[in-house]
């Protein structure tokens, strides 16, 4: 059992984005760690229509300002719920995205944000991060060079230093308990030794085999490299048209060699004239320069990286995504609404949206003996169509 399959962050649904030192560039940030300014947060704020907090980027290493944006996960299954049921309310999944920039060597020694920067990546889910793939003499870099690779080891080796150093602590204060240890102090001793050994070896948290009681005891650490990554390659508008690029097989051999998370070619540059196109213009737009916009891959990518689903709940009043873990069963999805769905669970009526999508109607689903009521032990599948229903009153009314 792999930390990446089954960890999960103790925060809700936030990505951030780190980036290793550098002065900014016309639209860089997102939820990553960067080793430099490559994609920022105003083009996820500009493209989603979603925005929270602050805009502000900052051209200073180790900048302490948080741009966020809400950004919407794109879904055509979502759009033909709406275009079925023309709800008065429509509200789509969604990531917080939180950029922090600044990364630089020695973070974890106090350099640049040094620990406050690093307790930000604590407190998201996953991180997006970005690589720099081009050169541009107008965008510096706090090493003086554009070499990629070494970013991501300088990265990752601050980050596995600072879980270093929580686990040591931790240790610490085992030493200092008294008196009989009871079994799940015992199995958290053991654990942080376990893993401080893994970390001190060069591996991160997310790429051992750990046990289920082991898990649960690292989620309860928020360790940062135990947090699912998804690498974006930021390269020049032109490569990415042409899709070629220098430094992409070394980066790619790298992350092969350190868990195979998934990879994304992009262009910061090109996104941000994508993102001025008006909506209705894009598609044709795209056409005409010979690449399509990365950013429903990078929210939808990031999405699952953090191992989340949503059903649907749909109707003439509202249609919306529900966000809940993988693996979750029909009474916990039903907590995502309201606890009193979970306390008083009587069963689930599902439609799945494939075979609704086919037939063309609830009705019609109906019809074909396809409307399905499931159990407290459904698991529920991402898309699914859910009506709950549910009892936590002593007459039997719902």
């Amino acid at each position: 059992m792999t930390l990446m399959q089954y960890i999960a962050a103790a925060t809700g649904y936030e990505f951030s984005v780190l980036t290793m030192g550098s002065c900014p560039a016309a639209g860089e940030g997102y939820w990553f760690i960067q080793q430099m300014p490559v994609l920022p947060i105003t083009l996820f704020l500009k493209w989603s229509n979603a925005i929270s907090g602050t805009v502000d980027n900052s051209d200073q290493v180790g900048c302490s300002a948080l741009p966020q944006a809400r950004v919407n996960v794109p879904d055509d299954r979502f759009n033909w719920l709406c275009s079925v049921y023309k709800p008065k309310s429509a509200v789509p999944a969604f990531l917080d995205v939180c950029d922090i920039a600044g990364l630089v060597k020695g973070a974890s020694q106090g350099e640049g944000l040094g620990n406050a920067f690093l307790s930000h990546i604590a407190a998201v889910d996953g991180i997006y991060h970005v690589c720099r793939a081009f050169e541009d003499p107008d965008v510096t870099h706090v090493e003086d060079r554009v070499d990629p690779v070494a970013d991501l080891d300088i990265i990752h080796s601050e980050l596995r230093l600072k879980d270093i150093e929580r686990l040591t602590g931790i240790q610490e204060g085992f030493k200092k308990l008294r008196g009989a240890v009871t079994k799940e102090v015992k199995e958290e001793q053991e654990c942080a030794d376990k893993v401080l050994q893994w970390l001190q070896e060069g591996n991160d948290v997310r790429l051992g085999d750990w046990s289920a009681r082991e898990i649960e005891i690292l989620n309860s650490w928020q360790l940062l490299t135990a947090k699912p990554v998804v690498y974006l390659v930021n390269m020049s508008r032109k490569d990415y048209i042409r899709k070629k690029n220098k430094f992409l097989p070394k980066i790619f051999e790298w992350v092969q060699a350190h868990g195979g998370d998934p990879i994304i070619p992009f262009s910061g540059a090109y996104e941000n004239e994508h993102a001025d196109v008006p909506e209705e213009a894009r598609e044709e737009w795209c056409k005409e320069q010979g690449a399509p916009s990365a950013l429903s891959k990078i929210i939808t990518t990031g999405f699952k990286a953090i191992h989340l689903i949503y059903f649907f709940t749909a109707g003439a009043d509202e249609v919306k995504c529900w966000q809940i873990r993988k693996g979750s069963k029909a009474p916990q999805a039903a907590g995502a609404i309201h606890t009193d769905f979970e306390r008083g669970f009587i069963c689930a009526e599902v439609m799945d949206y494939e075979e609704l999508h086919e037939l063309g109607s609830e009705q019609a689903v109906k019809a074909a003996g396809k409307y399905r009521q499931q159990g407290k032990n459904y698991t529920v599948t991402d898309g699914d169509i859910i009506y709950f229903k549910f009892n936590v009153t002593s007459t039997g009314k719902k």
